[in-house]
C-alpha cells in the first residue's frame, strides 16, 4: 500500500488528490465528505492543520491536541455509522512537526470495486461523494447505480434477458461472426455446432433459472442485436463514430447506431469502425508464406484501443461510445469509469472488465488482449513510433473515459510543446480556440469537465489552451475555482 510522503506533496495536485484543512476546533465535518469523494476516485491526502494560499503554496497553522484528534479520527473510522467502510491502517495516518507546528497527514487509497460507494451517515443515496475540480460533491443515483453494478465478480454483460428471445439476434450478424470465427481460428472444436449451441457456448444465449428455454445474454443483445431492440433493455445505448478530416466541415463522415441503415450492434460497429480508422495507415510490403501481411504494431494498437473502449463501456449510462478521427489524432470515448483505476490501468497485469462476456466473444475472433496489458502495449508502440504519448482521462458525474492517440512526433525525445500560441496554429486548432471561446462567451460559469465533453478534447488539451488564451490577455478568470467566471476579453488574435 503507498504511504504519504511529506516531501512529495505536490504530486499529489494530480487529479485534485489533495486536500487541507485548518481543523484548529477539532475535526472538521467536511473530513469526512473528502474521505467518501477521495475513496471513490483516485485516492488522495488530507492534511489537517494546513492553509493553503490562492497561489497554491501553503502554510502550517498546526493542532492544538493532535493525540485527541488522532484518537477521535480513528473512533469515527472505525464507527460504521459514521462511515461506511474504513480502509485505513496506522501507516495511513501520520502526525509530523514542521516548524514548531504539528500537522496531521490522512493517507485515503482508492477503495476497490467491490468496496465502492464509500459512503457516510449511514445513508447510501445521501451520503456518497465524489471528487472534481471544484471539491467533493454529492453523487447522482446514476454514479451510485453504476458503483453497486461493478460491484459483482459477474458481470451485467452475462444476464440471460427473460423478456428477450433468440429471434432478437440477428440471424446476419451471428453468421458473419460465426464467419469470421472460422476464419481466424479454423478448425475450432465449436466450429460445426448447432446455432444455438454454438451461442451458449460463447456466451451470447443462456438459460434462466429453473427454464430450460435459451434467451439472449446482454452480451449476446449487444453484440449481435439489432439497435431498435436493443434500446428496449439499454435505452442509452448510443454508438458514434465521427471523422473530421476537414475542419471547414462538421464531419467528413459518420456512423450512429440509431441511423436505421445498419444493425447498429457492437460486433458490425467493431469492424466499420476499426476499417475506417485503420484506412489510412501505412501497410509495409511483408508476406507470410505466399500471403500478404498487413497487420502492423500499429493496426494492432488501434484494435486494442477499440476493443478496450467496448469491453469497458457501462451501457446504462448516457451518451454512449464516441470514436473521433481527425488528421491528427484519434479519441476514443467510452461510459463508465476504470475499473482497476486509471493507475493501475497503466501499469497492467489485471484484467478487469466490465463486459467479460463481450470480452470473451471477441477473444475468440483474435481481437483484445485479455492479460491486462493491452494499454501498456499500445504505449509501448506509441514511443516506439516516437509519437506523443497517449491520454488517459477519466471523468465523472456521468462517468467516462477518455482515450487520446495521437500521432504527432516528439520533439527530441519530449513532448512536443505545451504551449498553445492561436495565431500561428492549423486551422483545426483555430477551430477549436474559437470553438472554445463560443463556450466560454456563453456559458462563463462552464466547467472544464463539461468543455471536455462538448468539444471532445481532453481535459488536459482545454487546460493548455485556457492557459495560452490567458497568458495573451484573451481570457481572464473572474473569482475562485469553485463560483468564478471565464470572461472573454478580445478574440482579435484567434
Amino acid at each position: 500500500m503507498e504511504v504519504f510522503d511529506i516531501r512529495k506533496f505536490d504530486e499529489y495536485r494530480e487529479d485534485n488528490r489533495r486536500e487541507v484543512k485548518k481543523a484548529q476546533g477539532g475535526l472538521p465535518n467536511s473530513l469526512w465528505e473528502t474521505y467518501s469523494s477521495m475513496a471513490n476516485c483516485y485516492g488522495g491526502v488530507i492534511i489537517l492543520g494546513v492553509v493553503e494560499n490562492p497561489d497554491g503554496s501553503f502554510y502550517t497553522t498546526g493542532l492544538k491536541n493532535a493525540a485527541k484528534m488522532k484518537k477521535n479520527f480513528w473512533d469515527t473510522i472505525n464507527n460504521q455509522t459514521k462511515v461506511s467502510v474504513n480502509l485505513l491502517t496506522d501507516d495511513n495516518v501520520v502526525t509530523y512537526d514542521m516548524n514548531g507546528d504539528v500537522i496531521m497527514v490522512i493517507y485515503v487509497p482508492r477503495a476497490r470495486r467491490e468496496q465502492r460507494p464509500v459512503y457516510i451517515n449511514n445513508n447510501l443515496w445521501n451520503g456518497t461523494y465524489r471528487r472534481n475540480w471544484e471539491g467533493d460533491y454529492h453523487c447522482t443515483q446514476a454514479e451510485i447505480k453504476a458503483m453497486l453494478r461493478d460491484q459483482p465478480e459477474e458481470t451485467m454483460d452475462m444476464m440471460v434477458l427473460e423478456d428477450f428471445s433468440l429471434a432478437d439476434l440477428s440471424d446476419e450478424a451471428v453468421q458473419g461472426y460465426r464467419n469470421y470465427h472460422a476464419a481466424v481460428r479454423p478448425g475450432h472444436v465449436w466450429e460445426k455446432l448447432p446455432k444455438e449451441e454454438y451461442l451458449e457456448k460463447i456466451g451470447a444465449v443462456g438459460r434462466l433459472k429453473g427454464d430450460n428455454e435459451l434467451k439472449p445474454t446482454a452480451a449476446g443483445l449487444l453484440m449481435f442485436g439489432e439497435e431498435y431492440r436493443i434500446v428496449r433493455y439499454f435505452p442509452d445505448y448510443f454508438l458514434d463514430y465521427r471523422e473530421v478530416l476537414d475542419a471547414s466541415i462538421r464531419w467528413t463522415d459518420r456512423i450512429q447506431s440509431s441511423s436505421g441503415d445498419w444493425s447498429g450492434n457492437l460486433f458490425d460497429f467493431f469492424f466499420r469502425v476499426y476499417n475506417k480508422l485503420t484506412r489510412d495507415f501505412e501497410k509495409p510490403f511483408a508476406l507470410d508464406g505466399a500471403a500478404r501481411v498487413d497487420d502492423t504494431p500499429v493496426h494492432k494498437a488501434v484494435r486494442e484501443a477499440l476493443a478496450n473502449c467496448i469491453v469497458n463501456s457501462d451501457f446504462y449510462l448516457p451518451r454512449g461510445i464516441v470514436i473521433l478521427k481527425e488528421q491528427d489524432k484519434v479519441v476514443l470515448q467510452n461510459p463508465g469509469s476504470i475499473r482497476t483505476g486509471k493507475k493501475q490501468m497503466l501499469r497492467g497485469g489485471i484484467s478487469d472488465p466490465r463486459n467479460k462476456a463481450i470480452m470473451k466473444m471477441l477473444n475468440l475472433i483474435a481481437i483484445g488482449e485479455r492479460a491486462g496489458s493491452g494499454v501498456p502495449d499500445i504505449y509501448s508502440v506509441w514511443a516506439d513510433k516516437g509519437w506523443t504519448d497517449p491520454e488517459v482521462e477519466e471523468q465523472f458525474g456521468p462517468d467516462r473515459t477518455i482515450l487520446t492517440l495521437a500521432f504527432t512526433k516528439k520533439t527530441n525525445g519530449e513532448e512536443p510543446s505545451q504551449s498553445v500560441n492561436p495565431k500561428h496554429q492549423n486551422e483545426a486548432l483555430n477551430k477549436a480556440l474559437e470553438k472554445l471561446l463560443d463556450e466560454l462567451k456563453d456559458n462563463p460559469q462552464i466547467t472544464q469537465t463539461e468543455l471536455s465533453n462538448k468539444l471532445l478534447l481532453s481535459r488536459a488539451t482545454i487546460q493548455r489552451m485556457i492557459k495560452a488564451l490567458t497568458a495573451q490577455g484573451i481570457l481572464e478568470r473572474k473569482g475562485g475555482k469553485r463560483f468564478g467566471y471565464w470572461e472573454v476579453k478580445t478574440r482579435h488574435d484567434v
